[in-house]
């Protein structure tokens, strides 16, 4: 089984930064995506970022320019620095995993996510 443990949320005001960190911990072969999705009251846990595990990264167009993503595949760590947030930006931001627990065992999981408040 494989753990996702998120840290760096908090309260922010508008235009702020904050630094949310991932470390994955269990049975882990090797971890192909780490993502970083986010879901704010009444609405649907939507994807803002992920990083596969050669350096490849994608965006949520609405966080372009202002969020990066950045890993280390040694320490099973993945973060996700946040620049001028938004005050739309409020929510819970959940990390995920997409692993190998062996070469022909894959799984993915969840982190229990992380409350961040931006203030107007």
């Amino acid at each position: 089984q494989v753990q996702l443990e998120e840290s760096g949320g908090g309260l922010v005001q508008a235009g702020g930064s904050l630094r949310l960190s991932c470390a994955a911990s269990g049975n882990i072969f090797s971890i192909n995506y780490m993502r970083w999705y986010r879901q704010a009251p009444g609405k649907q846990r939507e994807l803002v970022a992920s990083m596969a595990a050669g350096g490849a990264t994608n965006y949520a167009d609405s966080v372009k320019g202002r969020f990066t993503i950045s890993r280390n595949n040694a320490r099973n760590t993945v973060w996700l620095q946040m620049a001028s947030l938004k005050p739309e930006e409020t929510a819970v931001y959940y990390c995920n995993a997409q692993y190998f627990a062996s070469t022909y065992s894959q799984g993915m999981t969840w982190g229990q996510g992380t409350q961040v408040t931006v203030s107007s």
